[in-house]
């Protein structure tokens, strides 16, 4: 793991000596040379990691050498970004670099004149802190000899691992009776769907689920028995040993080993061997996903009869599906009821059934803890069958579980193979997830901008740092580190960790991850100074009565800090941030949440400014940021979703990827705005009136022109103060490929009640917003678009428009109030929802609608004659339609032509459109049309009305009918 620190380390360095000498500056003179050794002693303690890693496991001595080099590690990242951050400060002040490594006094004082005695007495700090580093990374290297380390190149030596058998008692096999019966069926299953198939099952789930329990009960099964000629276990494990494997199939096959000592004479024997045979082969605890090493043993097990069966367990996804598996089965928790039944067994062994009820109450709190696991209930309850006291029992519970005696011989074994597996970088994404409390829904994106701010993700060439992150993450779910994975409408996807994992990470990291919870005046942290030097991440819950903890401030290498808060306490969180911020000024990520979302909000003190190493910074409760925290140059999320105004500096934080805040929350967007070229998420962008209260501050439209790099959803807000056409052609939108979700409001800033507002307001705006709704251009890959407050007569989706939303599968229009023409929408090839609300001027819906004109009965545009009409298919993939407020709306029909209209509609909802008389047939015979559901609509509803109502049978064929908010037909699902 320590490796993962170094690497990017020793490439910052390398990079800072070539930067250095390509452009001829240095921070003080000297400190080049300082760099070029530092580098040379990394690279000479590089080289031997991989076996001091190893070697740590068992020897004390070298585990406190690598926490050494540790602590210098993060010293020296924390210095080389002082460094980074000095310079990039010049740089956006516009001053000469090569101007502060004069070397003679005289140049120096006036050096010092000009651009300030301040920052030349920190760039010689910084040098001097490289010395100091230097010399303790001196020690380190020469006290690496003393071990005699190897060099290794790659890691060759295995965790020991315990090789599984297929001999089990069937009837200790508790609980899994769903799991049990699926398999058991799947395995006899007779399937003439293809010949000579021999289908591959796999299960699927983290170390210690009881995959290996339920493949040896699958095993030894009197049916399945029956139902083989030949059943084979082998362990695989790891490395995949393909001769070991061979051979073991073979003596499974043959009761015998022939003598052959080629790999391709093997796989050749088993080839011949299972011709005509139904066998059962289970390959128990596979790792590799490699398909180099699994494609010669599939090819030759394909020779099996018809019937046969290859049952595969596995901690990974991929291995799943590298392997081809036809059906894949994941085994998640045990049931309570289980999880006690199995706890019970080992627990209560030999007990009288006084004693046993007398711990009953105390044990299923313990079995509790377990969440389900069957090895954790196992392991406990083991343990708990020596102790004889309730009190002995109250301190298991008490406990936490890597605090227990038998975690590390039992637990802790099964997660070490899964976690030894994964590469040192994604070792430092998993073991951070500890940060957070136990059962915490985390949020995919949080924690990769997490990782960033904590230097995990290296940028590699043009590869995004994110979808680097995003990677890990699935890294780290196909391995199930991960569990309970959830993802809504937005695209955002959560999940949780199981207790028992957390409890591995936390034993990990007890050292460096701390996470306590206050709730009253006491002082929750007595740590020694040790410890205080030692932690680096810390996670801080302040309940209702809780005070905030000065003695966190002691913990001055702190790295990342959460804190979680109840804002109906007596926390004066801004107090405790005073101190804060003065103190601990290696923070990298600070995140403060307001638990009870409460309406009260943190004023920001004096001294933000000092976190220089901030990557990270989310605020629940703050309306308003002080302008010093634009000194923050490092940082690459802000994420304050109270936020009512942006600090008129933020154009200087050029390194933010992430602005984060409520969309509507902004009044404008501070001019230098335009320089932030590298966001990749931004809530919403608030155009300013020309002559209004923030005109001379605000950045207009073409201030999104370079932000190319904006993925996800953007809000663009004020669309009606824009002036010029040209303005929203600068913007660019069409650049901004990865933009997937787009919202368009033309109200003006100071319209808080737009839909009622009266229609001549804006006759004099009509051509304009056309002309500017046309020059947006939207972006290629969009697919959710809403638009609101459009004041011209006409929304036209010109050809522009329209090739550039060919992926529009969501489409919202709201408040338009002088629109008269329904838009072309129909040609529109992905859409699969449609929203029309208060489009209040619009008469009539007719075949504009569809996107087609028709001059005559015979001709459409002129070309295409009615024959090939019928080719024609206008909105081929809406499923949902509404309409509703069309204030105006009086007809709705379409020309009697052979066209094919909304083919895959599903949904039609229909309201508060009081003049409308009537509704296409050509949309009510639809035979997919699933619900219809009107209301406020008298005419039609009085036409619909069941039995009575002269259209009844136009629509009597759809299942689910709502009128006036009554069924008429069908109901809601239960």
């Amino acid at each position: 793991m320590v490796d993962a620190i170094v690497s990017p380390l020793l490439e910052q360095l390398i990079s800072i000596s070539y930067e250095e000498a390509k452009q001829q500056v240095r921070l003080v003179a000297g400190v080049g040379k300082q760099v070029k050794k530092l580098t040379s002693n990394l690279r000479a303690i590089q080289a031997v990691l991989n076996d001091a890693e190893q070697r740590q496991v068992k020897e004390e001595s070298v585990r406190l050498w690598l926490d050494q080099l540790k602590e210098a590690s993060y010293d020296m990242e924390d210095v080389l970004d002082e460094w980074i951050t000095a310079r990039l400060k010049l740089q956006i002040e516009g001053v000469d670099e090569n101007a502060l490594v004069r070397k003679k006094p005289v140049c120096s004082f006036f050096l010092s004149c000009c651009i300030g005695f301040k920052k030349v007495v920190l760039r010689r700090d910084i040098a001097q802190k490289i010395i100091e580093i230097n010399e303790n990374l001196d020690d380190i290297a020469k006290q690496k000899d003393v071990f005699n380390f190897n060099v290794i190149r790659g890691s060759t030596e295995k965790s020991e691992r315990i090789h599984s058998t297929a001999i089990i008692n069937v009837s200790d096999v508790r609980g899994r009776d769903e799991e049990k019966n699926t398999l058991k069926s799947k395995l006899l299953c007779e399937s003439n769907e293809q010949q000579n198939a021999v289908q591959i099952i796999s299960l699927v789930g983290m170390g210690g689920i009881g995959k290996t329990t339920l493949a040896q009960f699958a095993y030894n099964d009197k049916d399945v028995i029956e139902n083989f000629d030949k059943r084979i276990w082998v362990c695989v494990s790891d490395p995949f040993d393909e001769f070991r494997i061979a051979k073991a199939i073979i003596e499974g096959l043959e009761g015998s080993l022939p003598n052959l000592g080629e790999l391709n004479s093997l796989l050749e024997y088993i080839h011949t061997s299972i011709k005509g045979k139904k066998f059962f082969l289970i390959l128990d605890d596979v790792w590799t996903d490699d398909y180099s090493k699994w494609e010669p043993f599939h090819n030759c097990l394909m020779n099996g009869l018809c019937g046969s069966r290859i049952l595969v367990t596995t901690r990974k996804e991929t291995v799943a599906r590298m392997m081809e598996s036809t059906d894949v089965i994941s085994i998640k928790e045990l049931s309570e009821h289980e999880c006690w039944s199995l706890f019970k067994r080992f627990a209560f062994s030999g007990r009288s059934p006084t004693d046993c009820e007398q711990l009953e109450e105390i044990g299923r709190k313990i079995v509790g803890k377990c969440k389900g696991l069957p090895l954790a209930a196992k392991t406990i309850g083991s343990l708990l069958r020596f102790k004889k006291t309730r009190e002995e029992w109250q301190l298991i519970l008490n406990s936490e579980m890597w605090q227990l005696e038998d975690f590390e011989k039992n637990l802790l074994a099964p997660l070490q193979l899964s976690y030894n597996d994964l590469p040192p970088e994604i070792k430092l994404c998993f073991l951070y997830c500890v940060v957070f409390p136990k059962d915490y829904d985390l949020d995919k994106d949080e924690l990769v901008r997490l990782w960033m701010a904590q230097g995990y993700i290296e940028k590699k060439g043009n590869i995004e740092m994110e979808m680097t992150g995003g990677w890990y993450f699935d890294f780290l779910a196909s391995r199930s580190f991960f569990q309970d994975f959830d993802e809504d409408e937005e695209g955002i996807v959560t999940c949780k960790m199981h207790d028992i994992v957390h409890d591995f990470a936390q034993y990990l990291t007890r050292k460096e991850f701390a996470a306590i919870e206050v709730d009253g005046d006491e002082n929750p942290l007595s740590l020694t100074s040790t410890c205080q030097e030692k932690l680096r991440h810390l996670t801080l819950t302040l309940g209702l009565r809780a005070k905030f903890p000065v003695s966190i401030l002691d913990a001055k290498k702190l790295r990342g800090l959460i804190l979680f808060y109840d804002c109906q306490g007596e926390l004066a969180a801004s107090r405790g941030l005073q101190g804060l911020f003065d103190q601990l000024t290696c923070l990298r990520a600070l995140k403060i949440e307001d638990l009870t979302l409460g309406d009260k909000t943190i004023e920001i003190p004096r001294g933000l400014e000092n976190l220089i190493h901030l990557r990270y910074l989310q605020l629940s409760s703050v309306e308003e940021l002080p302008e010093t925290c634009c000194e923050l140059l490092n940082l690459q999320t802000l994420d304050c979703l109270s936020l009512i105004r942006l600090p008129q500096g933020i154009g200087k934080l050029i390194n933010l990827r992430h602005l984060i805040f409520d969309e509507f929350g902004v009044d404008y967007v501070p001019n230098g705005f335009e320089r932030l070229t590298g966001l990749r998420t931004l809530s919403g962008f608030t155009v300013a009136r020309v002559d209004g209260e923030y005109s001379s501050k605000a950045c207009n439209l073409e201030g999104l022109g370079n932000l190319n790099h904006l993925r996800g959803f953007l809000r663009i807000c004020g669309l009606g103060n824009v002036t010029d056409a040209d303005e929203a052609k600068n913007a660019h939108l069409e650049k901004k490929k990865n933009l997937v979700c787009l919202i368009l409001d033309f109200t003006k800033r100071e319209d808080e009640d737009y839909e009622e507002a009266p229609m001549w307001m804006n006759e004099e705006n009509e051509a304009k917003q056309e002309a500017i709704c046309e020059a947006l251009r939207a972006p290629p890959n969009i697919e959710s678009l809403k638009i609101t407050g459009f004041e011209g007569r006409r929304l036209i989706f010109s050809c522009n428009w329209t090739v550039s939303l060919d992926k529009l599968k969501r489409l919202n229009l709201k408040f338009f109030p002088r629109c008269e023409i329904m838009p072309p929408l129909g040609k529109l090839p992905s859409l699969e929802i449609l929203t029309v609300r208060s489009v209040n001027s619009v008469k009539k819906v007719g075949d504009e609608f569809l996107g087609i004109e028709i001059r005559d009965h015979n001709h459409i545009h002129g070309t295409f004659s009615s024959s090939l009409s019928s080719s024609i298919v206008a909105f081929p993939k809406l499923e949902q339609l509404t309409l509703r407020s069309m204030d105006e709306l009086e007809e709705w029909d379409f020309v009697k032509e052979d066209i094919t209209i909304m083919p895959k509609i599903k949904s039609f909802t229909l309201r508060y459109c009081m003049k409308l008389k009537s509704l296409p047939d050509q949309l009510l015979r639809s035979t997919t049309l699933e619900s219809l559901e009107i209301d406020a609509v008298p005419i039609v509803e009085e036409n619909f009305k069941k039995d009575t109502g002269k259209d009844w049978s136009k629509i009597s064929h759809i299942p689910n009918i709502l009128i006036s908010r009554r069924y008429e037909q069908g109901g809601p699902s239960r």
